[in-house]
């Protein structure tokens, strides 16, 4: 058993963690400050023990977010978050950087907004391709030495880099995008995790929302959501994927769950090592999420599920292609 698996289990944390993004990045407008301290305690209060958070969400904000509502609950839960990839606030832009002593910096920055001394679960958030994987990585394991983390892990990653970053330290976690709509780790980086007892932090289990129903126009879409410039949320290719959700819809409904619970049920049939960490500003949608948490389903459903949604079945690429240049994850060939 790793340790990570080892501090949750001391913890009784539920296998589904809590994305903290939605609060202050991502879909356009953020929450304001008392609401999302109030969803973040609701959510401790709740069940949820394993809160993950970022340097980039929010220009730090949502660390500051994470810090104060559940620094004085420290002990009791499972915290990650991380660097190499942050807003430049002169630049106005994201940015990514993966030399040493800008990672050792940010993570002395992040200790201090996260009112903590260490955190659990330190990620390189995106790979620096002008920094080799095992310099960012050999730093990370530095602070692991020195206490200020308790264990590396990777986002975005193959199984390629995984392999050479573990070479370099041990990687506790890798964490990509993974749902019934994005099954990209199943072409190689679950396999390479499963080869290590590497845990996989599966981010947007929801399918980015389009699993709940809950993005049926784009136009509906707030301005500065990140998923108007995804192309499966493009004019062009949501209405063939909206035909797949009317399937999909239809087997939650036979189930008598929610079409979220189904997803994560899904997300959860795939292995116990594999942990959803849906985001959602919502308390009601965070304690329906939790609540999947039991859902146990049927082989047969699982393998209908499969064959419903199967990556060619899906029309556009997950990301644009800005973003698409910033990770390093295997991808399946567009029709």
């Amino acid at each position: 058993m790793s340790s990570l698996t080892s501090r949750l289990a001391a913890l009784a944390s539920p296998a589904i963690g809590l994305g903290c993004m939605n609060l202050s990045h991502g879909y356009g407008q953020r929450v304001p400050e008392a609401e999302a301290l109030r969803a973040l305690e609701a959510a401790f209060e709740m069940g949820y023990r394993h809160f993950d958070t970022a340097t980039l969400y929010g220009a730090t904000v949502n660390e500051r977010l994470v810090g104060k509502a559940l620094s004085a609950k420290r002990g009791e839960l499972l915290l990650a978050s991380k660097c190499g990839m942050a807003m430049d606030p002169e630049q106005g832009r994201k940015v990514i950087d993966g030399r040493p002593a800008t990672l050792r910096r940010q993570c002395e920055e992040s200790l201090a907004r996260l009112q903590t001394d260490h955190i659990d679960l330190y990620y390189l958030h995106r790979w620096d391709r002008q920094v080799p994987i095992e310099e960012s990585v050999g730093e990370l394991g530095r602070l692991v030495e020195e206490g200020k983390i308790g264990a590396v892990g990777l986002s975005e990653v193959s199984a390629q880099t995984l392999r050479r970053a573990r070479a370099e330290h041990p990687i506790a976690a890798v964490q990509s995008e993974y749902s019934l709509w994005t099954r990209n780790p199943e072409i190689a980086v679950l396999e390479a995790c499963r080869e290590a007892e590497t845990l996989f932090a599966a981010f947007s289990p929801l399918g980015r929302g389009f699993l709940t129903g809950a993005v049926r126009q784009r136009e509906r879409l707030a301005e500065g959501d990140m998923r108007r410039g995804m192309p499966r949320f493009s004019d062009e290719h949501l209405p063939r994927n909206l035909a797949l959700l009317a399937e999909f819809e239809a087997v939650a409904r036979e189930l008598e769950v929610s079409s979220g619970q189904l997803a994560l049920g899904w997300l959860r049939a795939k292995g116990e090592d594999i942990l959803p960490i849906p985001g959602t500003c919502s308390v009601a949608h965070m304690r329906e999420n939790l609540a999947a948490e039991g859902l146990r389903l049927e082989a047969t459903t699982v393998a209908r599920l499969d064959a419903l949604l199967a990556p060619e079945r899906i029309a556009g690429a997950r990301y644009g292609e800005a973003q698409q240049a910033e990770v390093d994850t295997e991808e399946f060939e567009q029709a």
